[in-house]
């Protein structure tokens, strides 16, 4: 068996397991968030919104992918009654989203490598036979993402609400991944804790 042969067959052996032992995954994100609504602007009592958009956020495929970005915000502010106001329609509040994934070509704390090495060490027989004996490790892609929502007053162009939420780790963007991220990026809204936290959702693998 090659050693390549042997990767494979391993990280299949350990996907295999991973699925059996369990069918959810925590997305664990560290939450920021601020919030400072004027007493004659309750958010509670007016609830129309409309999402703004960078110019880098109108065209091609970030315009798709912010379209969907828009969707689960939309979906999580609408547990708190908030709704998007209709064509034509006054909008007292404005909600402006950015969102960042950097792919890393391993985790921050793995060593560096060219992709692929091997670890191990020389050992020695009675006999004097010398040899190696290690295992070959293979890099594996390392995601960090963030997402960043900001509500302002249209009447003021005053920010009065935003929430930061950062999540990392091996998995790969998913419409249930990000869903988990603006969940937890919009935890408490309107009135969140003011401390950093961190907010954990389970999703479906």
């Amino acid at each position: 068996m090659t050693a390549r042969t042997a990767v494979a067959l391993a990280l299949c052996v350990a996907a295999a397991v991973s699925a059996g032992c369990a069918s959810v995954m925590r997305v664990d994100s560290q939450v920021k968030s601020y919030a400072q609504w004027a007493s004659t602007a309750d958010p509670a009592t007016t609830v129309s919104y409309r999402f703004e958009r960078l110019p880098s956020q109108t065209q091609g495929p970030e315009a798709t992918a912010h379209s969907a970005l828009e969707g689960m915000v939309e979906r999580a502010l609408a547990r708190s009654g908030w709704q998007t106001a209709g064509a034509g329609a006054p909008a007292p509040w404005q909600v402006q989203i950015t969102a960042r994934t950097d792919k890393l070509p391993r985790a921050p704390w793995e060593e560096p490598a060219d992709g692929r090495w091997m670890r191990g060490g020389l050992w020695a027989s009675n006999s004097g036979r010398v040899g190696f004996s290690g295992m070959w490790m293979i890099e594996i892609p390392y995601y960090q993402r963030s997402l960043s929502v900001v509500v302002l007053d249209t009447r003021s162009a005053q920010v009065v609400y935003e929430s930061t939420a950062a999540h990392d780790g091996r998995w790969n963007d998913s419409p249930a991944l990000w869903q988990a991220v603006v969940d937890a990026a919009l935890n408490g809204f309107p009135h969140p804790p003011a401390a950093v936290r961190q907010v954990n959702i389970d999703i479906p693998r």
